[in-house]
């Protein structure tokens, strides 16, 4: 069983590392997923009997690796569901990409399509029935001119189906290592990982921000610190 790390935990949470190429949850491949794993983790750390709650809030896509976090209770996962749909939820992810930008920070907007027969996603026109508005901020952190690479922080303001890969493609920076639609590291890992995630915790009401690197990003995550958890007291929500 593949080792897991937690990052936090609480009795309403649980905050890990997902591995990369470990779906987020069950599939039809039948390969172990991150529920499954924290499921088994909480089950043997506290000794549960029978079937133990998990509720999934949010996915990562099977390659990436980064911050997730999941529901001990079903409250949490109602609320935590709801931060979701209110955009209260954030993440943050750094990605290393083809080319250098012309602009050191912006903002893209597209409108995706999914096709679940390939498992790809494209942009189209907003008229397609199957659209969806994908947005993204992006910032320049640095540049390799040797390499002709590209790390950038991406911001999403929406949830897309391979957004983040499909939107910076679009402009000319695909991701390294992307096997679907990049052009450069192929066979090697993709170079995209979910470091940095912002909620309110759903029964305190703390503003709670987790920031996770590995070792190859930590540089650019708060000094080069692979953990961080800080709080900030808000208001009900």
């Amino acid at each position: 069983m593949q080792k897991l790390k937690v990052i936090y935990e609480d009795n309403h949470i649980i905050v890990v590392e997902k591995i990369p190429n470990i779906p987020s949850q069950a599939d039809k491949t039948g390969d172990t997923d991150m529920l499954s794993l924290v499921k088994s983790y909480i089950k043997e750390k506290y000794n549960k009997p029978g079937n133990v709650y998990l509720g999934l809030v949010h996915r990562l896509d099977r390659p990436v690796g980064g911050i997730m976090i999941f529901a001990r209770t079903s409250k949490s996962a109602s609320r935590l569901s709801n931060q979701v749909r209110e955009k209260i939820f954030k993440k943050k992810y750094l990605a290393v990409v083809e080319g250098k930008f012309e602009k050191e920070e912006g903002t893209l907007e597209n409108y995706l399509a999914k096709n679940t027969k390939t498992n790809t996603s494209k942009i189209v026109n907003k008229s397609n029935k199957e659209a969806k508005l994908a947005k993204l901020d992006y910032k320049v952190l640095s540049y390799n001119k040797q390499e002709n690479l590209s790390l950038v922080e991406v911001n999403l303001h929406t949830g897309r189906h391979h957004q983040i890969r499909v939107q910076l493609a679009n402009i000319g920076h695909s991701l390294y290592g992307d096997q679907k639609y990049g052009t450069i590291g192929k066979n090697k890992q993709i170079a995209l990982w979910a470091y940095k995630l912002t909620i309110i915790h759903p029964t305190t009401k703390e503003e709670m921000t987790f920031t996770y690197c590995p070792y190859f990003f930590q540089i650019y995550c708060n000094k080069g610190t692979a953990v961080r958890i800080s709080r900030q007291p808000t208001g009900s929500v």
